[in-house]
């Protein structure tokens, strides 16, 4: 996109759009925990773009190409149970480096999840960064047939375009009111009224009022294409790469088999527990592979920006 307006509306399409894709059931179902030092990679193939050869080697992922959109993830700490993650697209110089985290608390016949944590866009060749944040989850009616539904607030920003959005996911009032309900307004630096105000529900229909009076439909989750992850078969993975990790609980729960999955994942969540507390006896400190702590935040090692102003030619080696 040529404008920072433009640019921010796309951002805000392609956020609003991320959060239908997360799970294809309402009902609530117990993840797999993540372990420490636990990865994951993958990569994408981009709708109507070549297929290149020109391999990504020094990326996150190193058999995807610079025409793909990669990603790696890693499970960072244990107390809290942050998850690093960061994805590129080498040749449309775009990135994303980010983390979050979850605090849990009862609230009556529900549970509250608070999500923590940030995650950064650069558009590398605009020299733009959109700091974005996630809405809470909330998980209701946990006694008879458990939901899941979104709430809160989010702000995204562009330091330096001063373009800036406000989200708020609404929770679903007690009595009446539709349920997954989103609303978006997106400003011009230093303006109080909205150059589009965005409603619907983030899960289907998304509908914009553009202060010029022009209306559209913003997004329609529906008829959004499913892109299949591309992931490395499980028997060359790495012993902590998720699906080799976890394979022998997946097995279980394929075969219908609660009581195996749930054996094999306590086996794992037992063996974290002897390594941490043979860590702390010997006074040996947890070292993360792919990401490091600045501050509060985390970030990857190798982000694209950083390996760009390291090669000589301004181009990946």
């Amino acid at each position: 996109m040529e404008t920072p307006r433009d640019r921010m509306t796309q951002l805000i399409r392609w956020y609003l759009s991320a959060f239908h894709a997360g799970r294809s059931s309402d009902i609530a179902k117990k993840p797999y925990n993540p372990i420490l030092g636990e990865t994951f990679l993958c990569f994408w193939n981009m709708p109507d773009e070549k297929k290149s050869n020109d391999l990504s080697e020094d990326g996150p992922v190193a058999w995807s190409s610079k025409d793909n959109l990669s990603f790696i993830a890693e499970q960072v700490s244990h107390h809290p149970p942050i998850s690093a993650f960061y994805a590129e697209h080498f040749n449309k110089k775009i990135s994303l480096d980010g983390y979050i985290w979850t605090k849990s608390k009862f609230l009556g016949l529900s549970i509250g999840v608070h999500m923590i944590g940030q995650a950064v866009v650069s558009l590398i060749d605009r020299d733009e960064d959109y700091i974005l944040t996630f809405p809470n989850g909330y998980g209701r009616s946990i006694l008879t047939v458990p939901w899941v539904e979104l709430g809160g607030k989010i702000n995204i920003s562009c330091a330096k375009t001063g373009y800036n959005a406000n989200i708020v996911f609404h929770t679903k009032p007690f009595y009446g009111g539709k349920k997954n309900r989103v609303t978006c307004e997106i400003f011009e630096p230093n303006e109080k009224k909205p150059y589009v105000s965005i409603e619907g529900e983030w899960n289907g229909v998304m509908y914009a009022k553009y202060a010029t009076g022009m209306n559209e439909a913003f997004i329609d989750t529906k008829k959004m294409p499913i892109i299949k992850k591309c992931v490395k078969p499980t028997d060359v993975q790495t012993e902590f790469e998720s699906r080799r990790l976890w394979k022998d609980v997946t097995r279980s729960l394929k075969n219908k088999d609660v009581e195996a999955a749930t054996e094999f994942k306590h086996k794992l969540e037992q063996r974290q527990r002897e390594e941490a507390k043979e860590r702390k006896e010997k006074g040996i400190k947890w070292e993360t592979k792919h990401f490091h702590e600045v501050g509060e935040h985390w970030l990857y090692d190798r982000p694209l920006l950083k390996r760009l102003k390291s090669s000589p030619s301004g181009t990946q080696g």
